[in-house]
């Protein structure tokens, strides 16, 4: 393992050198007029005109192709270089080992080629560690947006719950019930403040007033809460004094009974574990139903003889 490492750190060392002696190369003494031209654009600082001179001596001097080659791969590679390019470099180091096999410079090349993939498997990995951290930090912003507006929720809830304990204990029981089918809502008054609304189930057929039994509508009008069921096989149910006078009046003329029973009950016993689903569909026979908890809370509100308006 510490060969291992020496190793690389004799390559990275190579590397390092390699930069700095870089000019001294590229003024041999052996260094012909043009490659010397090249050599004083790289000193310069400018590796463009540096590189685009490289490439018309490799078309005009052959012989001096793999030091071209080996000087174009380092300067590629050279990290003052604004548009360093690994990749490149890289075709210069490894065009020089296919097309020179028996170069001086063939030795440097395989190290420098080695470094370079060390290099950028490293810069791979950096930019994948820094996408991770970047999703990263999207998901942790993410979920505080999250917990942020849950607490809003919870902040509101309890505001909600503060309130209707206040008007509970200020107002008592309620002495109205108001039931709108359209928005599938009750509501509990008392001396015309709210204390606290549901959302509520209604029969399987809705739209408009009941007017004979067995249509499954929910009656429309001016009712009271007149007997209630603790044994009721809907958890609790309070009962609503339907028909009323107009009620069996519109039965009479329409010669059908009007029907009764309708009730602002709890869910079927048993099928408690549905809870607010319940109230995803209209399902009763006319009735007004609720779930099993706020059964338990309305019967408790709601004494008998509490007006009940049911409007469309």
């Amino acid at each position: 393992m510490g060969k291992k490492q020496n190793r690389r750190g004799g390559h990275l060392y190579f590397f390092v050198a390699c930069i700095i002696i870089t000019p001294i190369l590229m003024y041999g003494c052996s260094a012909t007029p043009a490659i010397k031209e090249a050599n004083d654009f790289s000193s310069q600082g400018d590796y463009k005109a540096s590189l685009s001179k490289y490439e018309q001596i490799i078309a005009q001097y052959p012989t001096e192709g793999d030091r071209v080659l080996f000087e174009m791969g380092l300067i590629y590679a050279f990290p003052r270089n604004q548009q360093k390019d690994y990749q490149k470099s890289l075709e210069c180091f490894q065009k020089l080992i296919k097309d020179y096999p028996g170069s001086g410079y063939r030795h440097d090349s395989e190290v420098m080629i080695s470094l370079i993939n060390d290099i950028t498997s490293k810069d791979k990995m950096i930019i994948a560690q820094q996408r991770q951290s970047e999703i990263f930090e999207q998901e942790v912003k993410s979920k505080d947006k999250v917990i942020i507006t849950q607490q809003k929720q919870i902040e509101a809830l309890e505001q909600e719950l503060e309130s209707k304990a206040f008007a509970i204990q200020n107002y008592g029981s309620a002495d109205k019930i108001l039931i709108e089918k359209k928005e599938r809502r009750l509501t509990l008054i008392s001396k015309d403040n709210v204390l606290k609304t549901y959302k509520i189930a209604l029969g399987g057929n809705p739209n408009g007033p009941k007017e004979r039994q067995g249509d499954k509508k929910t009656p429309e009008g001016t009712y009271v809460i007149d007997s209630r069921n603790k044994n009721s096989p809907y958890h609790l149910s309070l009962h609503i004094s339907y028909p009323n006078g107009k009620d069996k009046k519109r039965a009479k003329e329409l010669g059908v009974l009007a029907g009764g029973d309708i009730m602002i009950h709890g869910i079927k016993n048993g099928l408690g574990w549905i809870d607010r689903f319940h109230a995803q569909f209209d399902w009763t026979e006319g009735c007004i139903a609720v779930t099993d908890g706020e059964i338990e809370e309305i019967d408790k509100l709601v004494p008998d003889g509490t007006a009940v308006e049911i409007r469309p």
